[in-house]
């Protein structure tokens, strides 16, 4: 298993607010794909997606912007652990150039290999839903439960993308929430703004080889639900 990421320079076309960033670089994404038949039948699959996407941060100093302004440059990256569309996406994304809100005017890619994961940070809101309650919240907030749906669906993408893989645990070892408010993926449909509530976490990954492979999946095609609108997106720390 490993890793492609695809660091996006962007050229601010039109004023945009950063909770919209999400929804906007997702259907930029989208169109892009949509551009190649292979990856447009992928996409109209009710399957798990090979990537996940950051929000945008200002190209030097990797902070996100405190405003989304016409006429500056900003950056985005994606990940994705299809070796294919790693090295296709510059081309497709580059050659959108009607997109009314941003332009990719330059990319990088880069390999991550396996490494030993001690923490995970989530940089955008992780969803996750339950049944009969929307999303998990603070105020619904069993984390035994969390920590169980975390891990199921990390198993889930594992096995769709690789092979069947046996857990005898839960990946997580030690999981701490980051926000004390509300977090938000918005996304526009039919004309309406629709808000996906999630949250920032902090998570300790078990030692276990299985808890590793599950660990280093989240870096690609990110942690949660919602992953291709924004959600889940996460950097690791650890040892090479």
């Amino acid at each position: 298993m490993q890793i492609f990421e695809l660091k996006c320079k962007a050229y601010i076309k039109k004023d945009f607010s950063f909770f919209e960033s999400f929804w906007i670089v997702s259907k930029f994404i989208s169109f892009s794909l949509a551009k190649e038949t292979q990856f447009l039948q992928e996409h109209n699959k009710n399957r798990f997606k090979t990537y996940s996407f950051s929000s945008f941060v200002e190209c030097e100093k990797n902070k996100p912007p405190k405003e989304i302004k016409e006429g500056t440059l900003l950056c985005f990256k994606i990940r994705t652990i299809d070796k294919k569309l790693a090295f296709l996406l510059p081309k497709l994304l580059e050659q959108n150039t009607n997109n009314q809100f941003f332009s990719v005017v330059t990319t990088s890619l880069k390999t991550i290999k396996p490494f030993y994961i001690t923490e995970l940070y989530t940089l955008t809101p992780t969803v996750i839903s339950i049944e009969n309650e929307g999303f998990w919240s603070l105020k619904n907030g069993d984390i035994i439960l969390l920590q169980k749906r975390l891990h199921q669906n990390l198993v889930k993408k594992y096995e769709q993308f690789y092979s069947d893989i046996t857990s005898t645990q839960n990946f997580i070892q030690l999981l701490e929430l980051k926000n004390r408010t509300p977090q938000f993926i918005t996304l526009k449909k039919d004309a309406k703004t629709i808000k996906l509530l999630g949250n920032k976490f902090r998570i300790v990954p078990h030692e276990d080889e299985v808890s590793q492979k599950l660990a280093f999946l989240a870096l690609g095609v990110g942690l949660g639900e919602k992953n291709t609108l924004g959600g889940g997106f996460v950097v690791g720390r650890g040892m090479g």
